[in-house]
């Protein structure tokens, strides 16, 4: 037991000490979200007014509707940036160095991916504190209740980034495929708008949504936030981390995935 924490302090303290020498990607991580809360929410403050839905008890402004689809937006992007970083450390080759360790490949992946939901979770705190200061404020209960969400949904999307990393041979085709996975996951979901709106327009695009795992794990982050509890959002999110590490775990198995490819 003391390999496997060992492995996991290593691994975790690493992408930590990667962070905080990129200071730069922390500031990219904030900027993102709070053009769309201060910019584009005032705009879309008269089109997009939200009705009482659950879990508001009231009528919200539009600012107030997205922080949730923000937060998560937030551990997508750097779900996806972490899985950029494995692409580049497997042309390195410092990836397959830590493949190569006796410890169960599984346990060394999800300590990658720990370490990076961590450090995705103390952004999203990061913004709440700046929309907090814009008066964009939460019950002062939800800023805990809402950590096991953030986790959660944290570690789904970095599975996903691991799925992606995995299949991914050349860091210089990582832009084109996260255009198809980051942007249809998070236009296509309840981040922006009410899915109620969505299925008022379209009934494909309302099943779209409806199936998108992103939409779940916004939602998750909605209701926790407000100190409620959605039960099928958190089902949802829970068994599309399962399905996604699994994927990863098969990806990175030397007689199919990574090693098979470069070898």
């Amino acid at each position: 037991m003391n390999g496997w924490f060992g492995a996991l302090r290593a691994i975790v303290g690493r992408e930590f000490l990667r962070f905080v020498h990129q200071r730069e990607r922390f500031l990219a991580a904030l900027v993102r979200p709070l053009v769309w809360l201060l910019v584009f929410a005032a705009g879309f403050r008269a089109a997009l007014g939200v009705s009482i839905i659950p879990p508001y008890q009231t009528y919200i402004t539009y600012e107030v509707y997205i922080v949730p689809g923000l937060c998560a937006m937030i551990l997508l992007f750097n779900g996806m940036q972490s899985s950029l970083s494995l692409v580049y450390d497997r042309e390195m080759g410092s990836m397959r160095l830590l493949l190569t360790s006796p410890l169960p490949r599984w346990w060394l992946l999800f300590c990658r991916l720990l370490g990076s939901t961590a450090i995705s979770v103390l952004q999203v705190y990061a913004f709440l504190a700046i929309a907090a200061i814009f008066g964009i404020t939460v019950p002062p209960l939800g800023y805990l209740t809402v950590l096991p969400g953030l986790v959660i949904a944290g570690l789904m999307l970095g599975a996903l980034g691991l799925v992606l990393s995995s299949f991914i041979k050349q860091l210089e085709n990582f832009a084109g495929v996260m255009n198809f996975v980051i942007f249809p996951m998070f236009f296509l979901s309840s981040a922006l708008y009410p899915l109620w709106k969505m299925a008022e327009s379209s009934a494909l695009l309302y099943d779209i949504c409806a199936l998108n795992p992103f939409t779940y794990a916004v939602e998750t982050i909605r209701f926790l936030l407000y100190v409620d509890f959605d039960a099928k959002s958190l089902a949802w999110v829970l068994g599309s981390t399962v399905i996604f590490l699994a994927m990863a775990v098969w990806g990175y198995d030397p007689a199919r995935g990574l090693m098979k490819r470069k070898g």
